[in-house]
């Protein structure tokens, strides 16, 4: 069972204004929308409540840009116990703009 953490997004109305967003547990996350200081920790929850989900390959959009958010999450993705294996989604679901997360499944 998933816990619901909420998470702070830009609102599309104000560069100071913020709203609350919660992440669900599945196999996709596009992380454009988030605040950059909070993608990791994002990345992280979303991992685990997805894990624990049953899900046990998720894509993460990062985007193509100049590869700092995709180098920053591979650094988090090395250090997580429950992740198996990460590399770059194939050219139909995002390129090297995604990554794709196996995750260790539950023993």
């Amino acid at each position: 069972m998933w816990q619901k953490k909420e998470w702070k997004k830009p609102s599309e109305d104000s560069e100071n204004e913020e709203i609350i967003v919660e992440i669900p547990p599945g196999d996709v996350i596009d992380l454009h929308t988030f605040n950059p200081k909070d993608i990791l920790s994002v990345v992280e929850e979303f991992l685990e409540i997805s894990k624990d989900s049953g899900f046990y390959e998720v894509r993460l959009i990062h985007g193509k840009g100049k590869g700092i958010q995709r180098k920053n999450i591979r650094k988090l993705l090395e250090k997580l116990p429950y992740v198996e294996d990460f590399y770059d989604a194939p050219p139909e679901r995002g390129h090297y703009g995604a990554t794709i997360v196996i995750l260790k499944k539950n023993e």
